[in-house]
């Protein structure tokens, strides 16, 4: 399986190259942004990030000194704006009162034991949680969303219905820890999620037609260069 993974990075890195993901100038940007990110478009949330910093608010101490109500106005752009501020504040909170507010304190000991922790803040689900450790702590959790999903069921790798933890052990488990691999794997399956493998697919030009399903459809005679392990 883990030649299998590799093959088809491979494939993706040489369609789309470096993806230089995650777009954000320091790691606690990296942070709010995953959170912000929650059921909305990466263009909603430069905007809303956009307002942060207008406003200056984009450091720990600002956002822990801020009125509830005036976040959700700044964040507006983000979509759910009102719950997505009391989940930023209730993240401030937990930060100050677990690691002073300090990103050092926070990614210093074993990430596994902070993946836990994180967890059971109110509002950090595994996505977010793994977004903030991969991207803003470099440590090697790898991120699974809804395009690794519908890719790797079309691919036949797992199932349509698999569960978060299960799908992320399938490259945790078959993949070296390496966090800038785990980066750029996640924003290329992202990338080919916008361009190919959508609800509705489109497989002309796909550079894993050979074996999903959906492209078998098109294609009824797949390449033997990939096969599932």
């Amino acid at each position: 399986m883990e030649k299998l993974l590799l093959e088809i990075f491979d494939r993706l890195f040489r369609r789309y190259g470096p993806r230089r993901w995650w777009p954000a100038e320091t790691p606690f940007e990296v942070c709010v942004g995953a959170i912000l990110t929650q059921n909305t478009s990466w263009g909603n949330v430069e905007k809303a990030i956009a307002n942060l910093k207008r406003a200056k608010l984009l450091s720990p101490e600002a956002l822990r000194d801020t009125r509830v109500e005036q976040l959700a106005e700044v964040i507006r752009p983000a979509g759910f704006f009102n719950v997505k501020a009391k989940r930023l504040k209730g993240f401030i909170d937990w930060f100050f009162a677990r690691y002073d507010g300090s990103l050092e304190r926070l990614f210093a000991g074993e990430w596994p034991i902070l993946r836990e922790e994180l967890l059971a803040v109110p509002g950090i689900g595994p996505e977010t949680c793994d977004a903030i450790l991969l991207y803003a702590g470099g440590k090697p959790s790898f991120v699974v969303d809804a395009y690794t999903r519908r890719l790797f069921a079309g691919l036949g790798l797992v199932r349509e219905d698999i569960g978060y933890e299960e799908l992320r052990a399938l490259f945790m488990e078959n993949l070296p820890p390496d966090p800038p691999l785990f980066n750029e794997y996640h924003a290329l399956i992202v990338e080919h999620g916008k361009e190919h493998c959508r609800k509705r697919p489109r497989c002309p030009g796909c550079s894993l037609h050979v074996l999903c399903r959906a492209g078998h459809r098109h294609d009824p005679v797949p390449s033997p260069v990939l096969r599932p392990v």
